[in-house]
């Protein structure tokens, strides 16, 4: 039903969902928890959420810190987003590294982003609509990230449109990670 590609990042991974198309168009299904659990990834998730974006928008790095950190599931519904994640974990053989990848209407592809992880993107069509599963609530107390330009991310574009909470975070060498790698 779905397929696991490798980010490079361990436990981050492009999902491929199955598609099923005839001349109505197509059926995607984003999530079975029971096939995602045979996967190994998190099921539990308790909030959604959706962001739009025009072109040149960048959001992120953003993460929640313990106890309230949480894996994700994004994924683009219209138009097409150059994505970024980030490893936190301090016990990682990736830690400090990143990995990039589109995801699209196009493409119909989703990231899975475990704990521990940055993510961010930035808005690469005129318009695009992102859809986050979260496995915590928000917690304004717990939400953090690190600045967009500090871990060498290879962004497309330029003169981005950024908050100014997202050009405030730390960059990734001033930041002392509470994230490890989960322990099974």
């Amino acid at each position: 039903m779905f397929t696991l590609r490798e980010t490079g990042l361990p436990g981050c991974f492009e999902v491929l969902p199955r598609q099923i198309s005839d001349v109505r168009g197509r059926f995607i299904k984003t999530f079975h928890a029971p096939s995602y659990s045979q996967l190994g990834l998190e099921t539990e998730f308790v909030e959604e959420y959706y962001t739009t974006s025009h072109r040149g928008v960048l959001r992120g790095l953003h993460f929640q810190i313990p106890p309230a950190d949480h894996a994700k599931l994004v994924y683009c519904v219209a138009g097409s987003v150059f994505d970024a994640v980030l490893d936190l974990r301090k016990d990682s053989p990736t830690y400090g590294r990143f990995a990039h990848l589109e995801l699209s209407e196009e493409k119909r592809n989703l990231l899975y982003v475990p704990r521990g992880i940055a993510h961010g993107f930035t808005t690469i069509s005129d318009e695009c609509t992102m859809i986050y599963k979260v496995t915590s609530v928000h917690s304004p107390a717990e939400d953090a990230g690190i600045r967009w330009d500090s871990a060498g991310i290879p962004w497309p574009g330029s003169n981005f449109i950024i908050s100014e909470r997202d050009q405030s975070f730390p960059g990734l060498s001033q930041y002392n990670s509470p994230f490890r790698m989960k322990q099974v």
